[in-house]
Formats: C-alpha cells, sequence, structure tokens
C-alpha cells in the first residue's frame, strides 16, 4: 500500500491584520502596527499550496477561523447588535478587540498534533487540537479548529478525534510546531518528537526567563497518551531555554524533521547528545542528523530569517528539498549556509523559495502554514475531497479571495461593523466549496 505525507496549509483569513499580539515572536512585536494586505497574503499561501501540488505533493487547504470573534467579545460583557458589540470593544477595550480579530489560525502547525496510524495503538490516525492557552488570540481557535478537522477527516473507520486538552498553564499545548516525526519511510513506524519549554508542575524545573515557554512536558505526554503511543515511538527533548529567550518561541522555528533527517541549530536543545543517543536507539535504520553551528548561522539571523522554519518534503522521485522564504535568500549569512548545505552529503538536495512576506511579517514562514499527515491510500481516501488542491479548487479559492478580501487593512479597520458581514459571508461560500458543512457557530 502506497504511503503519502500530506501538507494541509491554512488559508489566510480576511482578518489578517498586524496587531503585535504574540509577546517572544519578534516578527510579531517588530510589525506591529503595520498595515497588511489580506488578499496578497491569502495568494501567496496559496501560491505556495500549489507548488507543492505541482511537484507531486498531496496537498490539502484548511478553512480559517471566524473572525471578529463575536461571541468571546459577548463572553467578556460587551452587548447589543454585532456593530455595538463591535464599538464597545473598540472605545474601551482595543486590544481585546484585535485578539478577536486574529487571522491567527493560518499558521496550521498550531492547529493540532497528528500521529499516523503506523504508530498509535488502535491503528488509526489521531488528531489533538492545540489549546493555545498562552495566547489570548490563539486560546479562542481550538473548538472550531477540532470542527474543521473533524470535517476533512470524517470517517471513524480510520480517523480519531480528541478534545483539546485542559485550558490552564499546565498543559500548554501548541501542536504539530513544537512536533516532529522520524522516520524511514512514511508509512512505517515512526518516532515522535515532543519539544516542551518546561516541566510546568515541577517549580525548580528549568525554563526561560524573558519569554514564556509555551508548550509543557505534561502536554506533550497528555498527547501522546491520548494518541495511543508508547516508549517505543515517542522521545521526550527540552528545547534550550536561552534560545527560548532570544525568540525561538516554537520548536519549528529551530530544528524541522523529515523522515530520517532532523535539521537543527547546535543550540536549540537541551541535553543534547542524550536526546539523540536515545532516538538512534529507537528509530531503526539510518539518521542524519544535520547540525547547522552558530559559528555560520547566528541565532538572531536564523530568527530573522526562519531557516528552520522551513519544508523539507521527499517528492515523489525520493530526492528532499528544502521550501524556504525568500527571507532565507535575501540573509546573507543564511543564504551561503543553504549553498553549503547542498555540497554535503545529506538526502536534502535542493532549496526552493518562496514569497510569503505577509506571513513573515506576522511571524510565520512555510512551515508554520502547514500541518502535515502522513497516510496511506486507504485513509487518503477517506479525506473530504473538497479540501484536496486541485488546479480547480485553487482557481475557486483565488477567484473567492478576489471577491471577499480587502487589499488593505489597519488597526482602526478592525473597528468596522461591514468587516463581520464580509468576514461571514466569505466563510459561509467557503464551506461550500469545500464541503465542510456547518463549522462555524453563525452557521447554526
Amino acid at each position: 500500500m502506497k504511503q503519502f505525507e500530506a501538507n494541509f496549509d491554512g488559508l489566510v483569513g480576511p482578518t489578517h491584520n498586524y496587531a503585535g499580539l504574540s509577546f517572544g515572536n519578534v516578527a510579531s512585536l517588530n510589525n506591529a502596527a503595520q498595515k497588511s494586505n489580506p488578499r496578497a497574503a491569502a495568494k501567496q499561501g496559496l501560491q505556495k499550496a500549489k507548488a507543492l501540488a505541482e511537484m507531486g505533493m498531496i496537498q490539502g487547504m484548511l478553512a480559517p477561523q471566524e473572525r471578529p470573534d463575536i461571541y468571546t467579545l459577548r463572553r467578556i460583557g460587551f452587548s447589543g447588535s454585532d456593530a455595538q458589540v463591535i464599538n464597545q470593544a473598540y472605545q474601551q477595550a482595543p486590544a481585546l478587540l484585535n485578539a478577536c480579530c486574529s487571522a491567527s489560525s493560518m499558521w496550521t502547525a498550531n492547529a493540532a498534533t497528528v500521529s499516523p496510524s503506523a504508530d498509535t495503538a488502535d491503528g488509526k490516525l489521531h488528531f489533538t487540537p492545540a489549546n493555545l492557552v498562552d495566547k489570548l488570540h490563539r486560546s479562542i481557535e481550538p473548538e472550531t479548529t477540532g470542527n474543521i478537522l473533524k470535517a476533512i477527516f470524517n470517517n471513524e473507520q480510520y480517523f480519531s478525534h480528541h478534545q483539546h486538552l485542559p485550558e490552564h498553564a499546565s498543559f500548554g499545548d501548541e501542536g504539530a510546531a513544537n512536533h516532529t516525526r522520524l522516520c524511514q519511510a512514511y508509512g512505517d513506524r515512526g518516532l515522535e518528537l515532543f519539544v516542551y519549554g518546561q516541566q510546568a508542575t515541577s517549580p525548580n524545573a528549568i525554563k526561560p526567563r524573558k519569554y514564556p515557554a509555551r508548550q509543557t512536558l505534561e502536554a506533550s505526554q497528555a498527547v501522546a497518551r491520548l494518541h495511543g503511543l508508547d516508549d517505543s515511538t515517542t522521545v521526550f527533548i527540552q528545547q534550550n531555554p536561552d534560545v527560548i529567550d532570544q525568540g525561538v518561541f516554537h520548536n519549528d522555528v529551530i530544528s524541522v524533521g523529515n523522515q530520517n533527517v532532523l535539521f537543527y541549530h547546535e543550540q536549540a536543545f537541551l541535553n543534547t547528545d542524550t536526546a539523540f543517543d536515545e532516538i538512534r536507539r529507537k528509530l531503526a535504520g539510518d539518521i542524519h542528523f544535520i547540525k547547522v553551528p552558530t559559528a555560520k548561522v547566528a541565532i538572531n539571523d536564523a530568527v530573522k530569517s526562519y531557516l528552520f522554519n522551513t519544508q523539507i518534503i521527499t517528492l515523489p522521485s525520493g530526492k528532499m528539498v528544502i521550501i524556504a522564504p525568500t527571507d532565507c535568500q535575501e540573509n546573507p549569512a543564511v543564504n551561503a549556509y543553504l549553498q553549503e548545505l547542498l555540497t554535503l552529503d545529506t538526502p536534502i538536495k535542493e532549496v526552493r523559495f518562496f514569497d510569503v512576506k505577509q506571513s513573515m511579517q506576522n511571524g510565520g514562514g512555510p512551515a508554520c502554514l502547514r500541518l502535515r499527515v502522513a497516510m496511506n491510500e486507504q485513509e487518503l481516501a477517506a479525506v473530504n475531497p473538497g479540501v484536496l488542491l486541485t488546479q480547480a479548487l485553487f482557481d475557486r479559492l483565488n477567484t473567492w479571495v478576489e471577491k471577499h478580501y480587502r487589499d488593505q487593512l489597519s488597526q482602526a479597520d478592525l473597528a468596522d461593523p461591514q468587516l463581520v458581514i464580509e468576514s461571514r459571508t466569505a466563510l459561509d461560500e467557503l464551506t461550500q466549496i469545500m464541503q465542510l458543512g456547518s463549522v462555524y457557530r453563525f452557521q447554526r
């Protein structure tokens, strides 16, 4: 039976804006209050997804969240008509309105943790939406994320869906942004690496001092239990707190894996040698640890360019390719390293650059924009076909973006009550295009 790794990219939502909501995310903070271009952002994401589909990859799309989130604003005390709720929030608590307008669900690496059927005790593909409790604007996503995932992976014979973890800091869960799966082939039993920032229930545990450690060991262990993983298929590694304090808010900003390759910065982890010895013991076959030394790429350059927030994909030919933002090409140290990498004896044979600057300016690169799902033929056949990217779907989504998205959005524009109507109209049409059913509250 054939095996695949599919990428499900997040469609950028109509309210894509730069509010600087993510403390610890340097790009997000540095670009706060700039005007955004939702239409360009959505098209950049679609172009990247289409390019991967044209390379022969299985490529799907995930729908954005409903924003502005009127329901959360009502829950915290604003009342009246939708327009009145928006106006009250803008006048009295603009930061809360910004949080409820965020299009952050575009970064689907944070949507969920996924364990392929080859790894799990019951032989099903498991999904747990991330609770994202560390950031208000992200903590309001999990319910709708779960609805969307269930509408896509909707066959109980193959797919198992779990509720997001308890909404408490002890179980801070950021999804696949802190999870990497290593294997020889996608259909083989693999090794799932859970990278955490701190152990929440141990007051004396090592943790960063400046920025929050968003992923806890307790959350990673809970997801592993829910997914039916055992000690032979899991490794828990602590991220280096010093690099978190330098703006490495997720592990996928400092390392990325694919099949038997782990591409990482030498400062990425604590106790690296011990963790890598455990990986070697548990993963059958060859493993390529590709270490990027600080002398060649400083942490600051890695964060600014998102060298590690790239995708490593295996083409149908078997060749591995890095999908990188053009920011990597524009950074002299990073570009020099990537050119050197291609001369080394590793499975990575090519680098392709893509313009995703609208996403990059808000703190997310190519890897942030996708959720990886390893599947076999039967599981792929059970996926909702309305979300799998074809030329026809690409054309329909491009037309949909042209019809519904603004080409400019400022912070003041978030107070426009018309934005609620525009967003709901767009999403209602999108659920029909992608055959999702009623995944949003306003549709019920």
